[in-house]
């Protein structure tokens, strides 16, 4: 997420929620969005790295990663409600769920190529 920063559109909201995306609900909605992409690990049974965008429903096929006290469907579906934005989840495969683990080397990579990728997307 820093590295998105000053490298896409001021139209670009970015807000970076770690374990606690429902204390930003708030922000998100007050920016007005038509599009929100939330990216987060996910459960995916590929190799860690490993990435898929999902729509918010198909999260509840998915067992669950997170510590978030909300789980992703539900904060995903307010936002929709209270926002009428287009969700989509950019999901990763962790190497590590254990709490408290940073990212391994191949999650790193991952990030770095998905910041790239958002940059040139998001001009």
């Amino acid at each position: 997420m820093r590295r998105l920063q000053g490298r896409v559109s001021q139209n670009v909201h970015l807000i970076e929620c770690e374990t606690v995306p429902e204390s930003f609900i708030e922000s998100i909605i007050e920016s007005n969005p038509t599009h929100i992409l939330l990216i987060d690990a996910a459960m995916l049974d590929q190799e860690p790295g490993s990435s898929k965008l999902m729509g918010p429903d198909q999260l509840a096929n998915r067992p669950a990663v997170s510590t978030h006290a909300l789980p992703l469907q539900i904060f995903c579906g307010y936002l929709a409600e209270t926002t009428g934005a287009k969700i989509v989840v950019f999901g990763i495969q962790p190497e590590d769920a254990s709490f408290g683990e940073g990212l391994t080397m191949k999650l790193k990579k991952t990030a770095i190529e998905l910041s790239d990728l958002l940059s040139r997307m998001l001009p």
